[in-house]
């Protein structure tokens, strides 16, 4: 399982690079001006870490619980974005309708733009990650050297 400090690390490089992507293409898409969508980009952030941090721990606890592992199949991975995608746009959906002047419905086709987007971006993301910053068990396989957390 991740320690603490690579899951900060983890969350830290998804939110800054989610955010250099998100703010000029959501700007763009929705006609916001960047500093709107700024506002709405790092509020989002700031809510987005702390559901990263406590999502993916208890993902992995599941995982360990239920499968023995932390190690994502495709289809779990695919899961894994799209269910926490969901839990993130139930809590930031009425934030951006109050912040924006616009109806749920407007800010649901919003944020499911955007949710889109990010299930796509934590895929490849976390894809990369485990590739570039392997599961200490992982690292540990390929080594031939005992796992450290």
């Amino acid at each position: 399982m991740r320690s603490t400090a690579d899951r900060i690390r983890h969350t830290i490089l998804f939110e800054i690079v989610g955010l250099a992507l998100v703010l000029p293409l959501g700007s763009w898409l929705f006609g916001l001006s960047v500093e709107k969508m700024g506002v709405i980009g790092v509020g989002s952030v700031f809510a987005a870490a702390l559901w990263n941090y406590l999502y993916n721990l208890g993902f992995d606890r599941a995982m360990l619980a239920l499968r023995g592992r932390v190690e994502k199949t495709l289809p779990l991975r695919v899961l894994h974005a799209i269910l926490f995608e969901a839990g993130l746009l139930v809590a930031l959906l009425p934030a951006i309708a109050w912040y924006l002047g616009i109806s749920l419905v407007e800010a649901f086709v919003m944020d499911i733009a955007i949710a889109g987007f990010y299930v796509a971006y934590a895929f490849v993301f976390n894809l990369a990650y485990d590739r570039i910053f392997p599961i200490p068990e992982r690292r540990a396989q390929a080594t031939g050297q005992p796992a450290r957390a």
